[in-house]
């Protein structure tokens, strides 16, 4: 075994290994699985993005592959007792079409939604698009990448005209004379990605952090600015009146490739430091230090992460940064730019290609006639036949169950009992559906309340691609095929597509076709055609595939799109040029701080955030069922200021309740002086009376629909 990568155990299997990524964060860490008679074992393996380092998740990832609590049958709920009971794939699937076929003929196509997941390979959230569209014809499909890069990529798309979380490759980093993180703990949330970090520090760079909390990277910065959640757009604006005031803004590049600056310009004059300090905490002395290292670096480059993102104001306070970046020159320069730190394992590629509620494969607008008209014809349908855009993930849960809204939902690769914020809302909500059907390699929190459970491949036993946090393109390589009894998703969502299709018409078509041998074929189970057909679908689209085969991966480390043709060129580096914008020039954007949506008060008067551990991942659906991860992270705990622990007789290790408007949670507490006084803090990956979701805030950004997961008011008792 290797540094304790243990788990699937194949008797008498023949000894073979595959070159593949982790499971888990959108670094997408090169390693190699190697299988033989004692099991399968994780190796690292020398790749552009983490050059042989695996942390701790990657290392144990191939112990879930043979976990004693895998699904590996069906489950159906049984309609006397209520219990879930191991069933046929017939029986299981025999009752989701049943299901949506009642519902639909009741309530119309509308009343069933589709939600998906971040961590879907290009090629499952490419299909799960084109199924929600045309194979149940409902608008209503959204995912968990909502919670995640939605705001950054909206700022992304209203300025440069395009959205792709790094511009330029991560190697860059390692260059930067000056790296500003905005809301990023990656030391915890891609570790190996410390790496770029910790040579930009030998190469004599200064790096800077921006969190409420002393992290695991702010230890490392040379400058941690401290400020109170939800005021980092304060600090942006006022980042940007230092530079104006000291002459770094780079007035050639604004006037040459940029519109919109002196709206701008007048907006940031208002947030001097000295006010700026007031309100977010910031001494103006880092204040103005900060604005000196990015205005007067060489290689500069500024990433902004979730803290930033994750608030009802999300999009404007990408946009401020942006704004700066824009101002002093960053982006398309060689060793600079902005760019954001995408989360979730596919987090780019799973936004690019149809399973967002607005959105066609290729990034195209599902409103745009030309885009419909695009990939209709690719999908062998009438343009007119293609649902308009739906609405964002919280609206779409919030609405299963009510009058007028979806009674079905399919979920695939998504656990929002845990991950969604007001949880315990959403589960109730989830609870009120006809038919709520999960597809999952466990039994998720979501699934277990499921009417139908479907077991599904996990990511050793399935061909596809994903789409890292720099927009390149790798190859994910199958070991071994699926146990026995689980199928892919790729070949549920073809089963369920042809017996829809069954359920449509009974007779042949004057061709002796039946509709489900069509369905069959318009959804196939090979990722390698998915793949193909999606190179056309996104072909002349913003995030355009058309260029990208499987072999040019395989020979080329992986292939950054835009990527319009096999010959040509692939596009590691963004913006040199000219923006993707119909002048080519970017756009800034005026934007002014305001409150968040919930204030303090002296019922709640501490500011409550959330954030991610090592051990841990997402909403811990595998994580928390790995035994060292487990015995590393094995519980929720309640971050406070000793001063605000001593003022509330809780010492540590004590257990606390923490409430807001919405809900409770209890865990024990965790003093650090590394937070604020006035803000406590929990990781979100826990179920159960730790579920942190259950008091945060389902307050949603105007333009994203990102919910406001990091601050909201809560109190702080010993329980």
């Amino acid at each position: 075994m290797t540094d304790g990568a243990r788990s699937a155990t194949t008797p008498g299997r023949t000894p073979r290994e595959v070159a593949t990524h982790c499971p888990y964060c959108a670094l997408q860490c090169g390693m190699t699985l190697r299988a033989d008679d004692a099991g399968v074992t994780v190796h690292p393996r020398q790749f552009p993005t983490n050059r042989g380092g695996l942390c701790q998740k990657g290392w144990t990832a191939a112990e879930l592959l043979d976990h004693p609590e895998r699904l590996t049958t069906p489950l159906v709920r049984d309609l006397v007792t209520g219990a879930l009971q191991p069933a046929s794939w017939d029986t299981a699937l025999d009752r989701v079409v049943a299901g949506i076929r009642a519902v639909q003929h009741d309530a119309g196509r509308d009343a069933v939604a589709v939600f998906g997941g971040g961590g879907l390979t290009n090629e499952k959230a490419y299909a799960l698009g084109k199924f929600a569209r045309i194979g149940l014809r409902t608008r209503h499909i959204d995912y968990n990448g909502r919670f995640c890069m939605s705001s950054a990529a909206a700022a992304g798309m209203r300025a440069f005209g395009i959205d792709r979380g790094l511009p330029f490759p991560l190697a860059d980093l390692g260059r930067a004379d000056t790296l500003l993180l905005v809301g990023a703990n990656p030391a915890e949330t891609m570790p190996p990605l410390v790496r770029w970090l910790t040579e930009q520090r030998r190469n004599g760079g200064k790096l800077i952090v921006i969190d409420p909390r002393v992290t695991a990277t702010a230890r490392q910065a040379d400058l941690h600015l401290q400020p109170l959640p939800g005021t980092d757009l304060a600090v942006a604006n006022a980042l940007l009146h230092i530079a104006l005031t000291e002459g770094w803004v780079d007035r050639a590049y604004v006037a040459d490739r940029t519109t919109g600056f002196d709206a701008v310009r007048r907006g940031v004059a208002a947030w001097w430091p000295a006010r700026t300090e007031q309100l977010s905490g910031v001494p103006v002395a880092d204040l103005e230090a900060t604005a000196r290292a990015l205005g007067t670096g060489g290689r500069v480059i500024i990433l902004t992460a979730r803290g930033a993102e994750q608030h009802a104001k999300g999009v404007d306070t990408v946009t401020a940064y942006v704004n700066l970046a824009l101002a002093l020159g960053l982006p398309g320069r060689d060793g600079s730019g902005y760019g954001c730190l995408t989360g979730q394992g596919n987090g780019q590629g799973g936004r690019e290609h149809g399973q967002k509620a607005d959105q066609l494969p290729g990034y195209r607008k599902i409103d745009d006639p030309a885009a419909r008209e695009h990939v209709a014809g690719v999908w062998g349908v009438p343009a007119d036949d293609l649902p308009g855009p739906g609405v964002p993930a919280y609206q779409l849960l919030d609405s299963l169950g009510t009058p007028g809204g979806p009674r079905a939902m399919l979920v695939f690769g998504s656990n929002p009992v845990v991950s969604a914020p007001r949880a315990a809302r959403i589960e109730g909500r989830l609870r009120d559906l006809d038919l709520l059907v999960v597809a999952d390699l466990m039994l998720s929190e979501t699934a277990a309340l499921a009417d139908v459970v479907l077991p599904t491949a996990q990511w050793a036993e399935e061909d596809g691609t994903m789409t890292n946090l720099e927009g390149r393109v790798l190859r994910r390589r199958a070991l071994r095929p699926p146990p026995p009894g689980v199928r892919t998703d790729l070949a549920i969502i073809s089963d369920l597509a042809a017996r829809l299709a069954a359920t449509e018409a009974t007779d042949a078509d004057p061709a002796g076709v039946r509709p489900a041998a069509v369905a069959a074929a318009r959804f196939p189970a090979d990722p390698a055609t998915v793949f193909a057909e999606l190179r056309r679908a996104s072909a002349g689209g913003a995030a355009d595939y058309a260029g990208i085969s499987w072999d040019r991966i395989d020979a080329d480390d992986g292939v950054y799109w835009p990527c319009p043709t096999e010959d040509g060129p692939d596009t590691p580096r963004l913006f040199a040029d000219r923006f993707a914008t119909p002048d080519g020039r970017a756009r800034f954007h005026p934007v002014d701080h305001r409150p968040a949506a919930e204030q303090v008060c002296a019922t709640y008067p501490l500011h409550f955030t959330t954030g991610r551990v090592l051990a841990q991942y997402q909403s811990g659906t595998q994580t928390r069922r790995v035994a060292a991860l487990r015995r590393a992270a094995p519980e929720a705990f309640v971050e406070l200021h000793p001063d605000l622990a001593a003022r509330l007789g809780i010492d540590d290790g004590d257990p606390v309740r923490v409430t807001s408007r919405r809900g409770e949670f209890r865990a024990p507490a965790r003093l650090s002086a590394g937070i604020r006084p006035d803000t406590v803090f929990a990781p979100f990956h826990y179920a159960g009376a730790g579920r942190a979701n259950s008091v945060t805030n389902d307050a949603v950004d105007p333009i994203s629909g990102m919910p406001e997961f990091k601050i909201c008011a809560v109190r702080v008792e010993k329980a």
